[in-house]
């Protein structure tokens, strides 16, 4: 198998602190062989948008495959004088011997429905929470605002520069892998292409261009070296009367010597992009260089993108770096890890969190979720049902916001989007390769998510219905805990 940045590392630590406390009172009160389940859900689209993209998976299954306590870990936790030697002993054991459900990395995904549940016991889904959170929303926060960015540019390649904005190492290569899915064409950063055959891909700085006495030499000296990858850096001095000038002039000097470039043209790094792209692919056209492309780079986003290409942006492809791997416009994904049900006499009893927040009360116990298809292939809801029931047994839809409408289900088809990833701690698929959940990506927007809850401002919202058994299960737990 490859290596992964995974190896030779123990991230089983990395959590909260009340996770282990919590487990250390559940083991001490005899309840840790209880089976629980949990899901991973989240409440709202990043940016106002439509829907979001699911990633982390693959990283997730493997910290579970290796999830285990190592003595110096055990050493640190007994010296916070905190947990009950029993305990401890316990964790020197540990491995994680549960069920995990998921939709497949790269599915899209909406608001209030469980994206992966965790079947195992107690102790052992108390303590995968943080680092389950952690990896799906950074990954699935970046993903998504990939795919709004790589949607923007219409078809023109997007590549990920933010490595050196990202928030650390592990932030800029797991952004790049997110990026990857979300629809980006390749990254800048060399170990993400390593790790997870992402392609990669550069130009030069403006230190090159520096460097040597004037720009011509150093474009010159760069076309030598790379004659088949030959993207100058065009805005050091003065992009119009300096540095496409000279850009010319060397493909000239390339064109003399019978030297043919496969990848070749100019990049913008500042400035008014739309006014100099447009102004630069004249100068190229008139030049005799059709074909060579115009690359621009400089605090992109999917707005800045959209205006470019309005205002006549003659542009080739797009290096999006901060506000792509940081998701600046909106950073915080807002997946929550909640308890849904509790073996009781052998039967998974469903439990749900009441608030006074609407939004933040859960939807209980094991569920499926299935999507809904039309004849003509397009989503037009997500629908949860209870754990036992089939498609064929789903006629009526709840609007849970609007229960009093009930919408038959004739002439839909159904997909049961949640399949079993891990039995008894082992995975049941091996990984699939990132170009896969990639493509799943493409292939759900390009066919199945109407252009509506596409839009970046003010989209169609994706319903999220019940059936009327799983709709009636939920109002009667809420109205068994609700207060006297």
């Amino acid at each position: 198998m490859k290596k992964t940045i995974y190896d030779g590392r123990n991230i089983a630590m990395m959590m909260d602190l009340y996770e282990l406390t919590m487990a250390n009172g559940y083991f001490l009160q005899e309840q840790s062989g209880r089976k629980v389940a949990f899901d991973v859900f989240y409440r709202r689209n990043p940016d106002g948008g439509g829907f979001a993209i699911f990633a982390g998976l693959e990283q997730i299954l493997q910290y579970l495959e290796g999830l285990h306590f190592g003595e110096e870990d055990i050493e640190y936790l007994r010296s916070l004088k905190q947990f009950d030697e029993s305990f401890l002993e316990y964790l020197k054991d540990f491995r994680f011997s549960g069920d995990v459900y998921a939709f497949p990395e790269g599915s899209v995904m909406y608001p209030g429905e469980p994206v992966i549940t965790i079947v195992a016991d107690l102790v052992q889904a108390q303590i995968i929470e943080t680092e389950l959170l952690a990896q799906v929303n950074h990954q699935s926060l970046v993903a998504t605002k990939a795919n709004r960015i790589v949607r923007a540019a219409a078809g023109r390649a997007v590549s990920d520069f933010g490595a050196r904005r990202a928030h650390n190492n592990d932030a800029a290569i797991y952004g790049a892998r997110a990026c990857y899915i979300g629809g980006v064409n390749g990254t800048a950063t060399v170990s993400a292409g390593q790790d997870f055959g992402i392609p990669v891909g550069g130009t030069m700085a403006h230190s090159w261009v520096m460097f040597y006495k004037d720009e011509l030499t150093a474009f010159r000296k760069f076309a030598e070296i790379y004659p088949n990858n030959c993207i100058l850096l065009a805005d050091t001095y003065d992009v119009l009367h300096s540095g496409v000038p000279n850009a010319i002039k060397v493909f000239e000097e390339m064109r003399e010597k019978g030297i043919r470039s496969t990848n070749y043209g100019i990049r913008l790094d500042s400035g008014d992009l739309a006014y100099l792209s447009r102004k630069a692919r004249k100068m190229l056209d008139e030049a005799g260089f059709a074909d060579a492309k115009i690359v621009v780079s400089n605090s992109l986003d999917e707005f800045t993108i959209r205006s470019i290409l309005e205002q006549g942006g003659q542009i080739s492809s797009f290096g999006v770096g901060e506000r792509m791997i940081t998701a600046r416009s909106e950073p915080v994904f807002g997946a929550v890890y909640k308890l849904c049900a509790v073996e009781e006499n052998g039967v998974m009893q469903p439990r749900i969190k009441i608030s006074e927040n609407i939004e933040k009360v859960t939807n209980p116990g094991l569920k499926k979720v299935y999507r809904a298809y039309n004849a003509e292939g397009s989503s037009i809801a997500d629908i949860l049902a209870k754990e036992d029931e089939t498609p064929d047994q789903i006629v009526y839809m709840v609007d849970p916001q609007k229960p009093w409408k009930q919408y038959k289900a004739q002439g839909l088809t159904f997909k049961e989007m949640q399949v079993m990833v891990m039995d008894d701690g082992r995975r049941t698929m091996e990984p699939e390769p990132i170009d896969v959940i990639r493509e799943r990506v493409k292939n759900q927007i390009e066919r199945e998510v109407w252009e509506e809850e596409q839009r970046f401002e003010n989209p169609h919202k994706h319903y999220l219905d019940m059936t009327p058994a799983y709709y009636q299960m939920k109002i009667k737990l809420l109205a068994e805990g609700a207060p006297e």
